[in-house]
């Protein structure tokens, strides 16, 4: 086992290629698990608006900058939410997110996803005649955004991305305005390898960051961290199942962001193992004819309506999306 390797982007920064994820969890285990994960020698911090706990994130960050790390080790991303789309709203929005963590500037801003929501009406602004439903801003679109967002001052962020994007909506925003987004953080895992998406994403120079790479944890669903093939190659490399899943993101190039807030995973999880191209073959094998997404707005309460799958995904798994 080896501690995270380090990745170089398109603009030339790098990054260490296991970060930790810290989407929504209990009050203050987030603020716990950064301060452990920075201690441990996490150096790599996924974040989002929409978590709810970058201040949680924040009071993690002045407990050990600078007496265990200096800032500029620390390669920190946050994104955009849904409905700070509108160009004059964007900058407001990472203004916020860095009073929230009391920092001076991100490593890497994202457009957290392709759809834009109305301003000034929280989160998710309720629809005003679909119950359950969010409204939706339907006159900003993806390159207004993009365009505010390859605007911000270099002071306050590093590079800028995209998150859940489609080819289709990336060849957008590079049509208009020439310049490709440096990440796209996408679901990524054997399940849901995404070929095409990497493949492009390759000729492209996007650097793909993966996030649920343990698959689903969703109650009554089979986890992808107790399948028969990953647990075989777990025990014949001395492994976690978690450990191997983070190898096979690790393996197709991706950075990958595992979450946790128990001490014992967060301090396993960045101990990297290596497949060997047998092993990596065997773990894809797994999702050949069994394509599934877990992270789906149109399943979420409350809902949204976006268009995420690709062709390729559609045939296997037979989803129909909505197209925004």
């Amino acid at each position: 086992m080896s501690l995270g390797k380090i990745l170089t982007l398109s603009n030339d920064n790098t990054l260490p290629q296991i970060g930790l994820g810290t989407w929504l969890s209990k009050p203050h285990e987030v603020e716990n698990a950064v301060e452990i994960a920075v201690r441990h020698g996490y150096r790599h911090l996924d974040l989002a608006r929409v978590y709810q706990n970058q201040d949680e994130v924040g009071r993690a960050l002045k407990k050990v900058i600078p007496s265990v790390v200096k800032r500029e080790e620390l390669f920190i991303t946050s994104k955009l939410w849904n409905n700070s789309h509108q160009p004059a709203e964007v900058e407001k929005a990472l203004d916020e997110t860095l009073e929230q963590l009391g920092l001076e500037y991100l490593d890497l801003y994202l457009v957290h996803w392709a759809v834009a929501f109305p301003p000034g009406k929280g989160l998710f602004p309720p629809h005003p005649t679909k119950e359950g439903e969010v409204e939706l801003d339907t006159e900003t679109s993806l390159v207004d955004t993009w365009k505010a967002v390859i605007k911000l001052p270099k002071s306050k962020v590093r590079a800028v991305g995209v998150s859940n994007f489609t080819i289709a909506q990336i060849e957008a925003l590079i049509a208009a305005t020439g310049v490709v987004p440096i990440v796209n953080q996408v679901e990524a895992h054997p399940l849901l390898p995404q070929d095409d998406l990497v493949a492009y994403s390759k000729e492209k120079g996007i650097h793909i960051t993966a996030y649920s790479p343990l698959g689903n944890n969703l109650v009554g669903k089979p986890k992808l961290t107790e399948h028969k093939v990953v647990q075989e190659v777990a025990d014949k490399l001395g492994a976690t199942t978690a450990q191997v899943l983070v190898a096979w993101g690790a393996y197709r190039g991706y950075s990958v962001i595992p979450k946790s807030v128990q001490e014992s995973r967060i301090h396993s999880n960045f101990k990297q193992v290596e497949l060997s191209k047998e092993d990596y073959e065997k773990i894809t094998a797994i999702g050949k004819e069994n394509r599934t997404r877990f992270n789906i707005p149109i399943t979420y309460n409350p809902k949204w309506d976006i268009n995420l799958f690709d062709e390729e995904e559609e045939k296997v798994a037979g989803h129909k999306p909505k197209v925004q």
